[in-house]
């Protein structure tokens, strides 16, 4: 089944957040082409990688000839260290909800590095017809819970964030993908994000992004700050957050750890 990607808006020749936010919905419009294929388990997630990852390389070869790009799905080409702007993509997050139809707990993250920061990103939740962008920001309602609520994964939630919760008096929300955690603080589903199992770059790049944007706190789980476009890619430990949460968070991690 073929796919046309069609025509970018006018202003993504020059506006990085316009052309980001296209390319990570393009790539969900795409994705969602894959999953009424007719493919199952592996083959639908190896299917769906692919086909997100050449799109948005071909795109980007297209719309963005000068810059780099680091890919979960491509080989690695430290010519991006010396580059002044790097495109941190994340072709399909959440490759095993992608592979349970109907779950919509899957996303795409498009994100640019510039200059030594993040200065765009875009998240799509295709199957909620959702893309979070950098471009306009979305607006964090009040929190509607009583009591706050982390997000962790449905499959491995880290005990250390299970004492936290404890401590602090929070409930855990269960679902996929680690954009789709970070947006669900956006989106008042949850009010933190606390990782500290294993990521990379490209994981929380595009999600940071848009976290910052709409004012939430971002840092590494002892407070540090995230740094992107370095030669070790790994990310391991995230806290997204409302930042009146933050403090208590990060007291709780440097007095307890995260093992």
């Amino acid at each position: 089944m073929t796919f046309e990607p069609g025509t970018p808006p006018e202003q993504a020749a020059t506006d990085d957040h316009v052309l980001a936010t296209w390319l990570a919905t393009t790539a969900g419009e795409r994705l969602l082409q894959v999953r009424e294929e007719g493919l199952e388990g592996k083959a639908l997630k190896d299917a769906g990688d692919q086909a997100a990852h050449d799109l948005l390389m071909g795109l980007l070869r297209e719309h963005r000839p000068g810059d780099a790009v680091l890919s979960e799905e491509g080989a690695d080409d430290k010519a991006r260290l010396s580059a002044h702007r790097v495109w941190i993509v994340d072709p399909l997050d959440g490759t095993r909800e992608f592979s349970e139809p109907p779950r919509d707990d899957w996303a795409v993250h498009v994100a640019l590095w510039e200059g030594g920061a993040l200065v765009a990103g875009a998240v799509a939740q295709p199957a909620l017809g959702e893309t979070f962008n950098t471009g306009v920001p979305p607006v964090v309602p009040p929190s509607t819970s009583p009591v706050p609520r982390i997000a962790v994964s449905r499959s491995r939630p880290p005990a250390f964030v299970e004492a936290l919760a404890e401590e602090i008096g929070a409930e855990l929300v269960p679902m996929g993908s680690a954009g789709v955690k970070v947006m669900s603080v956006v989106r008042d589903v949850a009010d933190a994000y606390v990782h500290a199992g294993g990521q990379y770059e490209w994981d929380n790049a595009a999600p940071v992004a848009v976290a910052r944007a709409a004012g939430l706190f971002c840092s590494r789980v002892d407070g540090s700050e995230l740094a992107y476009n370095q030669d070790d890619v790994s990310l391991p430990d995230l806290v997204v957050c409302r930042p009146g949460l933050a403090d208590r968070i990060i007291a709780f991690v440097r007095a307890h750890g995260t093992d």
